[in-house]
């Protein structure tokens, strides 16, 4: 199959203003975290809100500065899991060119789940394989201490780190995870259905080796992350909806797993997905 998924409407008329502010902010962020660690959440959102505003202007992701922009979003990512450790060490993290030393800190406000996943994501985006392996050892009780997410969310990272380490039960974890994001289950069920569900069935399709059968979970997870992000009106001009981080992340592993990509999308740019980019500097 060869479809193609449109993007939303999203107004451009300022995207550039937007831009460069964000790239301020994010600058100013992360030249302040050798004295502030803790603003690594901070950081976090606005990194990863400039790297998919930058595919606004850029959907093939074709640019230096839109690779930069998701780069670093994958270093401060990392660092935030990086810093997770007992306070009082002190930790080297590459972030922006530049090697930065950074506090350890123990568990923080955004050592959260949802951080994790989008961490995991920015690393398999990036192609980051010794990020990915040490994001697999953060253990879920660290996550939990801060984990106001449904069941499904844990059982969805559990099944990633199993596969990703080839740990036993990974059917099993992923039957799990599926099943939380039931609508009688989920505490959102439009969210469960549209955003966490689908790149659950895209890995059940990777791990089966179903060519066909991904390309149709891929064609499903953007038609989905769509219909989420352009159901509400302050959703269509929330630019977390520029880019399907999830989906993209499992389209990456299928992608170098040799599985044919079938689908084309601005949620999913091609640059990004193919590796165009991938060792251009040190990272």
């Amino acid at each position: 199959m060869d479809s193609t998924v449109t993007r939303h409407l999203f107004p451009t008329e300022h995207a550039e203003e937007g831009v460069a502010v964000l790239q301020e902010d994010a600058d100013e962020l992360i030249e302040g975290l050798e004295e502030r660690t803790t603003r690594l959440g901070d950081a976090l959102t606005t990194t990863l809100t400039l790297a998919k505003g930058r595919c606004l202007l850029d959907p093939r992701a074709a640019l230096f500065p839109t690779w930069d922009a998701w780069v670093r979003t994958m270093q401060v990512g990392s660092a935030v899991f990086a810093t997770a450790a007992p306070p009082g060490e002190a930790v080297q993290c590459r972030i922006a060119h530049k090697d930065r030393t950074l506090q350890t800190t123990g568990p923080q406000w955004y050592t959260a789940p949802g951080a994790w996943l989008d961490a995991f994501y920015l690393a398999l985006v990036c192609r980051e394989r010794d990020r990915i392996t040490t994001l697999c050892q953060v253990p879920l009780a660290l996550l939990r201490e801060n984990g106001r997410a449904d069941d499904h969310v844990f059982a969805w990272i559990d099944a990633l780190q199993t596969y990703w380490t080839g740990g036993p039960e990974l059917g099993r974890k992923l039957v799990a995870a599926v099943d939380g994001t039931a609508p009688e289950t989920a505490r959102d069920p439009g969210a469960a259905g549209r955003l966490a569900y689908p790149p659950m069935e895209m890995l059940h399709r990777i791990v089966r080796n179903d060519q066909a059968g991904f390309n149709q979970a891929l064609a499903t997870a953007l038609q989905r992350h769509k219909d989420y992000w352009s159901s509400e009106e302050s959703r269509a001009i929330d630019a977390t909806g520029l880019v399907a981080l999830a989906p993209l992340a499992m389209a990456c592993i299928a992608h170098d797993a040799g599985l044919p990509i079938e689908v084309e999308s601005e949620y999913l740019p091609a640059a990004l997905l193919r590796r165009d980019w991938c060792g251009e500097f040190p990272t």
